[in-house]
């Protein structure tokens, strides 16, 4: 099997790529590993240039010359747009006389969504494992981590030398609910008087809400969320890391992937949510507005987005990162799983110790959020749900 990176994934056929991607009901798993979507984040400038994410994609090909595993690798001249962060790391190693930047990171940029990092072939796991600790030691880099990758690709990155990290975030499960309704049913009498309250008042904007796919999403539309995502961006973050252009290039190959959730008053577009879809989980990414409302931000991110799973067979529905107020909506701890490898022996021991303690705190903290979930202790959907 041979290894090799490519600077850009017009280096390498879509239909190529994608094939080594697990698909389900017509539909690719996870829609972030796509060959349409990372493109999209390089043709956009959003990765690449000086955005501090260099794609250098791992590619296997077995002896015949045929593709048999890929794995999304970037260099990184820092520790944004990751959600997993390893700030502790590089504080560690800078104060102990080295450079942490740059670093090796399998991932998607800008994405806190799990999913696999390796595709293609299980035996070409190892060899692209592997070849990232190899990039990295013949280097001189500090380090390589995978980030937000499935559990099975975190016991074999284990086994091949890497650290796993334990930590976590929050999601809407179906449980055979049916319908909203049948949802709200299974909640505690208090949760869900007070979910009915939110999305009664979240409806006074004045306005009325739409969720819009495929040919039902224009260019307009764009335009209007662009404004959204730029409000939002320039409050967290001081500079939203998508460009516009991303939008335009989601517009032209993506739009059966995305579910546009907008809040319109008189034709004008004043708030809104963007989700992908995979075959069977709900992403929710982005949310913005330019007018403040009272629950409208959870009526777009959350109801509405279990309102669709419903209606459409999704089983989950994942609304990105942090955020414990989601508990009180239906959204409960879930693990998520992330691998790093460090050059320095010594430095790979004190983070080993680290992630112990660590990962130990954070399935307590999991055990101890899940008795305060908002299901009713007993019946079949809600026991079900809890688990």
């Amino acid at each position: 099997m041979q290894i090799s990176s490519i600077d850009s994934l017009d280096a390498i056929r879509a239909a190529e790529w994608d094939a080594l991607a697990p698909r389900a009901g017509g539909r690719p798993v996870d829609p972030f590993t796509t060959h349409r979507f990372l493109r999209a984040l390089e043709t956009s400038g959003s990765v690449g240039q000086r955005s501090g994410w260099q794609p250098l994609h791992l590619v296997a090909r077995d002896a015949a010359g045929r593709l048999v595993g890929a794995a999304p690798f970037y260099a990184k001249t820092h520790s944004q747009g990751e959600y997993i962060f390893d700030h502790a790391f590089a504080d560690a190693w800078t104060r102990a006389g080295g450079r942490y930047y740059p670093k090796l990171q399998s991932a998607v940029p800008f994405t806190p969504a799990t999913g696999r990092r390796f595709l293609g072939a299980e035996e070409a796991r190892a060899p692209l494992m592997q070849a990232m600790q190899r990039v990295a030691a013949q280097n001189g880099l500090s380090s390589a981590h995978v980030t937000f990758c499935t559990e099975s690709e975190a016991r074999a990155g284990a086994e091949a030398g890497f650290l796993h990290r334990v930590t976590q975030q929050y999601h809407w499960q179906d449980a055979g609910f049916g319908d909203f309704e049948g949802f709200l049913a299974s909640l505690s009498s208090r949760k869900r008087k007070a979910i009915r309250k939110e999305r009664a008042t979240a409806q006074r904007f004045g306005g009325t809400i739409r969720a819009l796919t495929g040919a039902e999403i224009r260019p307009e539309h764009w335009d209007a969320f662009w404004a959204f995502y730029q409000d939002t961006g320039s409050r967290k973050w001081g500079r939203p890391y998508l460009t516009r252009a991303f939008f335009d290039a989601v517009h032209e190959t993506m739009r059966d992937d995305a579910l546009l959730v907008l809040a319109e008053r008189d034709g004008r577009p004043v708030a809104g949510a963007l989700n992908f879809i995979g075959a069977e989980t709900l992403y929710g990414r982005y949310w913005g507005c330019v007018e403040d409302h009272p629950c409208l931000h959870f009526e777009l991110c959350y109801y509405q987005a279990i309102d669709w799973a419903l209606a459409h067979g999704l089983r989950r529905v994942e609304a990105g990162a942090q955020g414990e107020h989601k508990l009180a909506r239906g959204y409960l701890p879930v693990a998520v799983h992330s691998l790093h490898w460090f050059a320095d022996a010594r430095f790979m021991q004190a983070a080993a110790d680290y992630l112990r303690n660590e990962g130990a705190a954070v399935r307590r903290e999991m055990r101890l959020l899940a008795d305060f979930a908002p299901f009713r202790k007993t019946g079949g959907a809600s026991q079900e749900a809890r688990r």
